[in-house]
């Protein structure tokens, strides 16, 4: 689906604010609160909004020590069978197929090194993994929500 500009501001609101009432969004977008839902609606039902959900600070749940994991599988190991193991382990946050010697890319959060280490030793468990490579995140240095891209 292809969206319209108007579309786009609507996707950015609720990115920015999932809470924001249709009138709310129907001011930034200048359409009427009934327009906004029927946008909405559309934009869910059509798989362009995959879910509206709540950004908690990692830290106020006790989880603070973040990484980045490099996989490096054996043979052609599928993606399909990386996200099955990956999916496993609810330390992490995000995963992706990347270009370059990796064959994935894992973004963890745990609550301190020690779960860390469990966490990896875990992952390095799988079968299909013949090593890792993890970087530590030490500070954020810049966090968008994705609003800047749908606007």
């Amino acid at each position: 689906m292809t969206l319209d500009p108007v579309d786009r501001r609507i996707v950015a609101a609720l990115i920015n604010d999932a809470r924001a009432t249709y009138a709310e969004i129907g001011a930034l977008v200048g359409l009427s609160a009934p327009a906004v839902k029927r946008r909405v609606d559309r934009l869910v039902e059509s798989g362009a909004i995959t879910g509206f959900s709540a950004s908690v600070e990692p830290a106020a749940l006790g989880w603070t020590t973040e990484a980045y994991v490099e996989l490096y599988c054996r043979g052609r190991t599928s993606p399909a069978e990386i996200a099955r193991a990956l999916e496993k382990h609810p330390e992490v946050l995000s995963a992706s197929t990347v270009t370059g010697d990796a064959d994935a890319l894992v973004h963890l959060l745990t609550a301190d090194v020690q779960h860390f280490e469990a966490t990896l030793e875990r992952i390095n468990a799988e079968p299909f993994v013949v090593r890792t490579r993890s970087s530590v995140v030490l500070s954020r240095l810049v966090r968008r929500s994705g609003s800047d891209v749908a606007g």
